[in-house]
């Protein structure tokens, strides 16, 4: 595991790579793997561009997850199932490494949205107690 790798459970990389939520920490799952990647604290509205980036530098770190994802239509228990059995094959953690340095591109998490959709649908609401620049 190279210096900078750091241990994630299987079932974080595959939801990353699958694009099914398989995490058995949900969301925090999500979050963290890719914060770990990007180096970042993301945003919700930033998760699908960093799991767009993120998604194939996992399988390029583990191309023996390429095709590995749940049969479509599973229900609960067999999902259970098939990722039980999916750790005992693969590990039920692996180590990850962040994105190489320029594959990432950082963007300000309020400008980002204004992008996304028009401006005028982005609203900004200052927390109490925080300095207003007006």
């Amino acid at each position: 595991m190279a210096d900078d790798s750091r241990l994630f459970p299987l079932a974080d990389v595959l939801t990353v790579t699958t694009g099914r939520l398989l995490s058995h920490r949900h969301m925090d799952g999500v979050y963290g793997i890719l914060n770990y990647m990007t180096g970042e604290s993301l945003f919700t509205h930033q998760l699908p561009r960093a799991a767009d980036v993120c998604g194939p530098a996992l399988l390029a770190q583990h191309p023996q997850l390429q095709g590995v994802a749940p049969p479509e239509g599973i229900d609960v228990a067999d999902l259970k199932e098939w990722l039980a059995s999916t750790e005992r094959e693969y590990g039920e953690e692996l180590p990850v490494a962040p994105l190489a340095a320029g594959t990432w591109e950082t963007r300000d998490p309020i400008e980002e949205p204004c992008d996304m959709v028009c401006p005028e649908k982005v609203y900004v609401v200052p927390l109490p107690g925080e300095a207003s620049d007006g």
